[in-house]
């Protein structure tokens, strides 16, 4: 998954979601100041996941007295399907909650409501600890792909091996030259081996 990159001089297309007026009339005045962009005004109980998937915000920014369980919930979603910098403006600062908030994808959990004059450089410091996690989740799934991949030429040279007598060497090179002449990764061609074998046991 490639960790997405906000250029500064593109507005920030933000998905706003607050249930109060007079509140979300300020916090957009303040993210247009910002040089933002809305997308969408939504209340919590709107279709967030869906909303995100349509919309495609650079930004979320949720403005709530305090996060309920279906927003978490939804937050979960987006954050495992289509994951977004999230924003959380409350009033709400039980350590459960914030944890469970950070647990669900929020990037930044900010108690005692916004000021204008913070929200750019909270944005920008939600959206650089969300890339920063991103471009971990990217690097963690790597090497559990190689270490995955190295298990199965092992045990793909396991079979060889105790099937057709073959030193470690030969199992190997006849799985490589398996792989070069598919034109195929050596990962790929020990994969489909195991799989033969196992449906063949």
């Amino acid at each position: 998954m490639k960790s997405p990159v906000y250029p500064s001089e593109s507005p920030l297309r933000v998905l706003l979601v607050d249930e109060t007026f007079e509140r979300a009339a300020l916090l957009k005045q303040a993210l247009l100041d910002a040089g933002c962009k809305i997308a969408a005004h939504v209340s919590a109980s709107a279709d967030l996941p869906g909303l995100v998937a349509e919309l495609k915000p650079d930004l979320i920014i949720l403005d709530t007295e305090s996060p309920d369980r279906d927003t978490l919930e939804n937050l979960c979603v987006i954050r495992r399907d289509q994951p977004r910098p999230i924003v959380m403006f409350t009033h709400d600062d039980d350590s459960d909650k914030i944890r469970a908030a950070i647990r669900a994808g929020v990037s930044a959990y900010v108690v005692d409501g916004m000021k204008s004059e913070r929200l750019r450089p909270i944005m920008d410091a939600a959206i650089a600890r969300f890339n920063e996690f991103q471009a971990m989740r990217v690097d963690l799934e790597k090497a559990e792909n190689q270490l995955s991949a190295r298990k199965d030429v092992e045990r793909a040279k396991g079979i060889l091996m105790k099937q057709r007598g073959w030193s470690e060497d030969e199992a190997y090179q006849a799985l490589r030259k398996a792989a070069m002449d598919k034109g195929s990764r050596l990962a790929d061609v020990a994969r489909q081996l195991i799989e033969i074998t196992d449906l063949l046991g």
